[in-house]
């Protein structure tokens, strides 16, 4: 099983760059057509939220638009940058099947690997929350295949990684949730974004990854001292492989300008 995970898009009207500085929407239609033409199709894209970059109706029917060229079926969950009703209005139950308007949680069947999303934002703050009635949610659906291996996918990671979108921004509810993945040890990934670098760690027995952004990568300061801020990089996302081994190996794709391919000279 194939996934790619697209994250923090941050797309923002018709012919506006983010910030009035950031192409993302092109960034963004340039990673689509890459994964169309990926030797080996994805099963399935995800879209790990900040889709848009202020959560408007205009910015959401424009990544719409774009999302909307991808081969693979997708589906997406939002962030903190995002309107919970304005993606559920324009994305709709093919791209977000939720179960609820209170929150933007719901369930992938039919794949080798279990896919739950959940809907890590907090409506006016930057940082991610996971409550009480989501962590029962959450319990609950576990509960029904203990034995399939799952990935869960959300906007925020519920660890601290460093940088300020994580240790300062927050993230309320991280023990709700630890707590329920102690009890299911068919978790085997948290898929995650928010803070615009490919990273990883291990946190309550669970790996716990981030994807790139589509272009604006968090200037990495682990003293916290400076504001955050991003430099202007290629788009990226991640590869996720389910292996017939059921083991998840992560790839960083990047999508350069050029992309020639050159053999590596002989040894011999």
């Amino acid at each position: 099983m194939l996934i790619a995970q697209l994250s923090d898009a941050h797309i923002e009207g018709w012919g506006q760059k983010t910030f009035g500085i950031a192409p993302m929407a092109e960034h963004l239609a340039r990673c689509v057509a890459h994964i169309n033409q990926l030797s080996s199709q994805p099963d399935l894209v995800l879209v790990t939220g900040d889709v848009t970059n202020n959560g408007l109706p205009e910015e959401m029917a424009h990544a719409a638009a774009i999302l909307g060229e991808l081969t693979p079926p997708w589906y997406v969950i939002p962030g903190n940058h995002d309107d919970r009703a304005a993606l559920l209005a324009t994305f709709g139950p093919s791209a977000c099947p939720a179960v609820s308007e209170s929150f933007i949680n719901y369930v992938i069947e039919g794949n080798d690997l279990r896919l739950i999303g959940l809907d890590s934002t907090l409506p006016g703050a930057p940082g991610g929350e996971i409550s009480q009635e989501q962590a029962a949610w959450l319990d609950e659906r576990l509960c029904e295949k203990p034995d399939q291996p799952t990935c869960l996918f959300m906007h925020h990671p519920p660890v601290k990684f460093g940088v300020i979108e994580t240790d300062v921004d927050g993230f309320d509810g991280a023990e709700r949730l630890a707590a329920v993945l102690e009890k299911h040890p068919q978790v085997q990934r948290i898929l995650a974004g928010h803070i615009h670098l490919s990273s990883l760690t291990q946190w309550r027995g669970v790996v716990v990854s981030t994807a790139p952004s589509m272009g604006m990568r968090l200037f990495l300061d682990l003293t916290m001292k400076l504001p955050s801020a991003f430099i202007l990089d290629a788009p990226g996302y991640h590869l996720h492989y389910w292996t017939p081994e059921q083991r998840l190996i992560t790839h960083t794709v990047r999508v350069l300008a050029s992309e020639d391919l050159h053999p590596f000279a002989a040894t011999h």
